[in-house]
């Protein structure tokens, strides 16, 4: 079956490229929508849309990603991930929320609006600890926080700062991981393939320069990985765990995930393998439309 396939995005990077190359040689139908030209209408969709069996989401910006999607279900047409699905996923403080009604294990984790219940809240951590942006991605903004000096001279700068997400205070504790993280993609909470990222610095994101290897997941971890993907809605997700012990924490699941990374670090082809799941979510939608109408 031939789909019509839509690429919303605001840029053209390696990863876009492989699932580009990967569904034209299976001689799927793309349209590339690039979100920066494109007007949306509340009323009806815009004719470039017309006959789209399903569209997948790789916008850079976060508040582009989450209006675009919900304009997407609202004309009627699958779109991965969902809005709802977008949504938990781009800020921390629901991701967080999430994952520990859902319970998975998680960093312990707090919020405050001020500079002064901020700082109560590092002071009962104690140092070190991390404060994160409640959106942001690649490792951007984060500081470790090891002393009361520093921790006043952030929160200073942080409350400074003119948009009100720099006011909402995310305060985590630090984790004493071994010098790397675990990155898996997974589509609906199945495994695709999994990599470590190690560093010498605390953030081990590979955008950040981290060493990559593949790394094989056991039964916990698949577990872990499961219930995490069910707790923010499912989709294609980038799970990101810790280890502790012989045992794992999950300190964010990602929405609009890069995997050029873990393409070369794996064996597994990665964009063939999240384009049959592609297929099957197009082919579950064409279904679930012939039964409603």
């Amino acid at each position: 079956m031939t789909l019509q396939v839509g690429l919303l995005y605001s840029r053209i990077r390696k990863d876009e490229k492989l699932l580009l190359t990967e569904l034209r040689e299976r001689d799927h139908e793309v349209t590339k929508i690039d979100v920066r030209k494109q007007t949306f209408d509340i009323s009806a969709a815009p004719a470039a849309f017309d006959g789209l069996d399903i569209v997948v989401d790789r916008c850079l910006a976060t508040s582009r990603s989450l209006y675009a999607t919900q304009f997407f279900e609202a004309y009627g047409i699958p779109v991965v991930n969902s809005h709802e699905t977008a949504a938990i996923c781009a800020d921390k403080v629901q991701n967080s929320l999430a994952l520990e009604k859902a319970g998975v294990p998680t960093p312990a984790t707090k919020v405050a609006f001020t500079k002064e219940t901020a700082m109560d809240a590092i002071e009962e951590f104690g140092y070190p600890c991390v404060l994160k942006p409640v959106v942001g991605s690649w490792g951007r903004l984060m500081a470790k926080i090891d002393s009361e000096s520093a921790a006043e001279a952030i929160l200073e700068h942080k409350a400074t700062l003119g948009h009100y997400e720099h006011k909402v205070f995310y305060v985590q504790e630090f984790v004493e991981k071994p010098g790397r993280d675990i990155r898996v993609l997974a589509t609906d909470g199945e495994p695709i393939a999994a990599m470590v990222r190690s560093s010498d610095h605390w953030i081990t994101n590979a955008a950040k320069g981290a060493e990559t290897d593949v790394f094989d997941l056991d039964d916990e971890a698949v577990a872990l990985v499961r219930k995490a993907s069910d707790a923010v809605g499912g989709g294609l997700l980038g799970i990101d765990l810790m280890e502790i012990g012989d045992s794992y924490t999950v300190h964010e699941v990602n929405h609009t995930v890069e995997f050029k990374a873990l393409d070369d670090a794996v064996e597994t082809d990665v964009a063939a393998t999240v384009v049959d799941w592609l297929e099957g979510k197009a082919d579950a939608a064409a279904d679930e439309l012939e039964v409603t109408a």
